[in-house]
């Protein structure tokens, strides 16, 4: 065990996706030597996308330093991408951490706070080429590593995301215990093999999916142009 604790941060805020948030806090929580504090710019409980309340464990003007921060994603990004507070603190926070990342649209973040410029970055699909915006490299990957810069792609790649950080971390026995610990061997229903990959899914899903995204693509489209 190291004399010190990992400490990892996990930007918490209104309107998130919280599986975005609670994928890889299941991994993290589960290293051994890891602290893992829930970010938020106040003490007040955090209402997610769909109705899930999370309680911070720290605010941006207490929390300690951060050897890793990580920015889900979700709705509530749009919010924050000209929010003076929150960018801020994640660049004080990433200045001093080993780690910057991210899962989902939460990579926007990061590139609004200026840290994605000329650095290759996953988000969700459907926001990928909205990281150009930020001077970033948009890749369609799963989980891109570039140097210290680890992202994530949407929601459900934030398991993947993080058992990559902690092989980075603590090496690969420990991520494997860990992916054995929580049985993470996904096995969708035959009938549904390739719906969660854009280039494999049925024309007339992606569509559907896409049509439902247009309102917040144009919202985030409005705050990069700004």
């Amino acid at each position: 065990m190291p004399d010190t604790p990992f400490r990892i941060g996990l930007l918490l805020f209104p309107n998130l996706t919280q599986f975005d948030l609670a994928g890889p806090y299941e991994v993290f929580a589960r290293m051994p030597g890891s602290e893992v504090h829930l970010v938020a710019e106040t003490a007040a409980p955090v209402r997610s996308e769909f109705g899930l309340t999370l309680t911070p464990t720290a605010t941006y003007d207490a929390c300690p330093r951060l050897d890793l921060v990580c920015v889900p994603g979700g709705v509530g990004v749009n919010a924050l991408l000209t929010d003076a507070a929150t960018l801020d603190y994640l660049r004080r926070a990433a200045a001093e951490a080993r780690y910057v990342t991210s899962v989902c649209t939460g990579a926007l973040l990061l590139g609004a706070a200026g840290l994605l410029r000329g650095r290759r970055a996953a988000t969700h699909w459907t926001a990928r080429e909205l990281l150009r915006a930020f001077g970033a490299e948009p890749v369609a990957e799963r989980v891109v590593v570039d140097g210290n810069l680890i992202t994530g792609g949407g929601v459900t790649a934030g398991i993947d995301f993080a058992l990559r950080v902690v092989a980075e971390i603590a090496g690969r026995e420990v991520a494997e215990a860990i992916q054995l610990g929580i049985e993470y061997d996904p096995s969708p229903p035959a009938e549904l093999a390739g719906a969660g990959d854009p280039t494999r899914a049925r024309a007339p899903i992606r569509d559907a999916v896409l049509a439902r995204v247009r309102g917040r693509d144009a919202a985030l489209r409005g705050a990069t142009d700004s």
